[in-house]
């Protein structure tokens, strides 16, 4: 049994504010708040607290799903960044007061990690124009080696195109909102050349499923999470939803590719997206990856917008002009998407019947990292490790 209920969370952000919580020396507390947690920079060491909130995607509401939350999160991130997940931590109270992993009924859970140094990350490195190719070399690495590893998410093609189906829906739903304001003629366009591209070349989409291609990655692969230190480290993975974890390989690589460009370095994310492709053995469709990028760069108008509807959004002014800003990459993508798809190979394959035996050629064609034999399906079907 807990005393939650006894500690509000201002009173642990007020706590875990105080260089003296810690049982480590620590001159002063840096606190950073998220759309999730509360991050407490403490000394050499990280200190991440969750909000107690509930979106449809993901419920930190109670104790016991923060910890499982939190438990997850340092399992998970260990994939990528073994070195700095430390692990998780309680935050007790007792009659002498709140204390980290001390006597007394459990207030909360917390993430543990080692603080890593902030010049180091891509996003940094990037924003200095200090970056080199032997650093993307490293990354690029890391990124093959965990895309080989990864667990196959297995889908069936059907359950793949709905799932595209669903994301295209929450985009346009979100981003035409009139609350908002945002060009709805541009979001319209694109809305509607991601949907022709779904239509008219699924099989691409479906071969990813059939392939076991699609695994259990990252979820949120951008230049703040990636560091580029001795060892490649990146943090902060999709720990909350297995569902938003379960991509194509490319999809997220795509993503890193148009974050790049945003921050002023193009060349990186190409750069980054051709040599994964080698790494991986698989050239990959443009129109597949156009796909991605502007399906990625409209989540993120999406997600950077949804910031308003809150019933107090931090930074109010920031977020209408960074959904405009990835609005504008997400079009030029589909713009070159809308080109692709007027190719004769684009023209070839509308209206294709050919089904998953069709699929299966197209993904012998296509080659690739090897897929997960039959015999490494779990037990119930649904998620293997693939080595």
């Amino acid at each position: 049994m807990t005393c939650s209920h006894q500690l509000s969370l201002a009173d642990k952000v007020a706590f875990l504010s105080r260089p003296g919580a810690y049982a480590h020396s620590v001159d002063a507390v840096t606190l950073r708040e998220t759309h999730m947690s509360w991050v407490f920079l403490a000394g050499d060491r990280v200190y991440k607290l969750k909000k107690p909130v509930r979106f449809p995607y993901l419920d930190f509401s109670t104790l016991d799903r923060r910890e499982a939350a939190c438990r997850a999160e340092v399992a998970l991130n260990r994939r990528l960044a073994p070195d700095v997940y430390v692990g998780v931590a309680p935050l007790t109270l007792s009659s002498s007061g709140p204390s980290i992993g001390g006597a007394g009924p459990i207030a909360d859970w917390l993430v543990v990690m080692n603080r890593l140094d902030e010049r180091w990350a891509l996003e940094q490195v990037l924003r200095e124009r200090r970056l080199d190719t032997s650093q993307l070399d490293r990354l690029v690495a890391t990124l093959v080696r965990f895309y080989r590893r990864a667990r196959p998410v297995f889908l069936s093609a059907g359950a793949h195109l709905s799932r595209w189906s669903e994301n295209l829906t929450a985009n346009r739903r979100v981003l035409l909102d009139p609350r908002f304001a945002l060009p709805c003629a541009l979001i319209q366009r694109v809305d509607r050349i991601q949907r022709r591209f779904v239509a008219e070349h699924r099989r691409m989409l479906e071969v990813r499923a059939l392939r076991h291609r699609i695994v259990d990655g990252h979820g949120d692969l951008r230049p703040e999470h990636i560091w580029l230190n001795a060892e490649v480290r990146i943090i902060d993975c999709l720990e909350f939803n297995a569902r938003l974890r379960a991509v194509d390989p490319f999809d997220e690589i795509a993503y890193l590719d148009l974050e790049c460009e945003r921050l002023g370095a193009a060349w990186a994310g190409r750069y980054i997206k051709t040599r994964v492709e080698h790494g991986l053995n698989e050239h990959l469709p443009a129109a597949l990856f156009h796909f991605y990028r502007s399906y990625r760069a409209m989540l993120r108008a999406r997600l950077a917008i949804a910031h308003l509807s809150e019933p107090a959004p931090r930074t109010p002014e920031k977020w209408p002009g960074r959904a405009r800003a990835y609005l504008d990459i997400g079009a030029r993508d589909a713009a070159r998407l809308e080109t692709l798809l007027r190719t004769p190979q684009g023209r070839s394959a509308r209206g294709h019947r050919g089904g998953a035996q069709s699929s299966r050629r197209e993904a012998a064609r296509w080659g690739g990292f090897p897929a997960c034999p039959a015999r490494h399906r779990s037990p119930n079907g649904t998620l293997a490790r693939c080595r």
